[in-house]
């Protein structure tokens, strides 16, 4: 059984936040770059069951993983 493809703007209304593609940027913009070494999860910009959902989601390989990895990286680029 595949594991269903989700897009960047799904995440992102999965977390609750605005997910077009102006307000992703800005978001971005305004919480990137993390330092090297801090988890995704552990960003201060998440609330409590936001970090859970992005920490789950890589830690059980879970459908959201790969965009959730996207937006590591995404978050951790320098700007």
């Amino acid at each position: 059984m595949e594991k269903p493809v989700h897009y960047f703007s799904e995440l992102f209304e999965q977390l609750g936040l605005a997910s077009d593609t102006a307000s992703i940027e800005r978001f971005i913009q305004r919480h990137a770059p993390l330092p090297d070494t801090m988890p995704l999860a552990d960003a201060p910009c998440w609330n409590e069951g936001q970090a859970e959902f992005l920490k789950e989601a890589v830690e059980e390989d879970a459908d959201w993983a790969e965009v959730v990895d996207h937006l590591d990286a995404s978050m951790h680029k320098p700007t």
